[in-house]
């Protein structure tokens, strides 16, 4: 058995320190997109396949027998690709993905498809919003310029961010509802715009919205084919056939 581990997640490492504890051959994958990633217990690879040809190619390559996917709930295309491509070697792939958040009694949420109708569900008039989707989308929301912008990001800006009007905030999660409340707090903000990614680590400024009485715009999960999905590492493991492997 050789795994290949989709991360960027965390779940990803936590599969990470149960594979390696478990003494599964693995390499655990991610993007690379953060300049500080967390330090993993398996071989890593950084970077992109070059599609679903060089993913299909890598896998044979390496002699890949089992993918789990473990990418962030909106990586879509990497999850897509995947599924291509261990369907042309013909081995079996797992999506350990987090189950995405529901409304609880006093959230004022109003759900989007995507990041488009995200801008267009924001006021005219100024409004101060956390923006709390990360850095690879928030260009769409310079057609609001009336708007202040709070950004959250692991990594400093390498470049002049495409908002106006914007204060970042640099931190890793996980986060709290008390340090989430303190900072809309501080910041004034009036509307959060949110994906929908679950999790426990990133709910906190969901929890801090209800709180505060703020409205949420949140941004559905891309649409994917049909796939085996896993919610637990127990899930994992069992589907590796290492079900009493469990230990973090």
């Amino acid at each position: 058995m050789r795994v290949l581990l989709l991360g960027g997640t965390t779940e990803a490492s936590l599969m990470a320190r149960i594979l390696a504890q478990a003494g599964v051959d693995a390499i655990f994958s991610y993007a690379g997109r953060t300049a500080a990633p967390r330090h993993q217990p398996l071989p890593v690879r950084v970077g992109g396949f070059g599609g679903t040809n060089g993913l299909t190619a890598y896998l044979r390559d390496t002699g890949i027998t089992h993918v789990i996917d473990a990418t962030h709930p909106f990586a879509a295309q990497m999850s897509k690709n995947a599924l291509t491509a261990c369907a042309k070697v013909e081995i079996p792939l797992l999506a350990f993905e987090r189950a995405p958040w529901i409304p609880k009694p006093g959230d004022n949420w109003l759900t989007v498809p995507d990041v488009v109708n995200a801008v267009a569900a924001l006021p005219v008039m100024p409004a101060k919003v956390f923006l709390a989707i990360g850095k690879q989308l928030i260009s769409v929301f310079a057609t609001r310029p009336q708007h202040e912008y709070l950004l959250r990001l692991v990594d400093s800006p390498e470049a002049p961010l495409p908002l106006a009007n914007a204060n970042v905030v640099i931190a890793r999660g996980p986060f709290t509802e008390e340090g989430d409340t303190a900072l809309m707090q501080h910041h004034c903000i009036t509307h959060v715009v949110a994906k929908n990614a679950g999790g426990m680590g990133a709910r906190a400024k969901l929890d801090a919205a209800r709180a505060l009485g703020l409205p949420v715009i949140l941004i559905d999960r891309p649409v994917m084919p049909p796939r085996v999905i896993a919610r637990t590492p127990e899930d994992v493991m069992t589907w590796l056939g290492h079900p009493a492997c469990l230990g973090v």
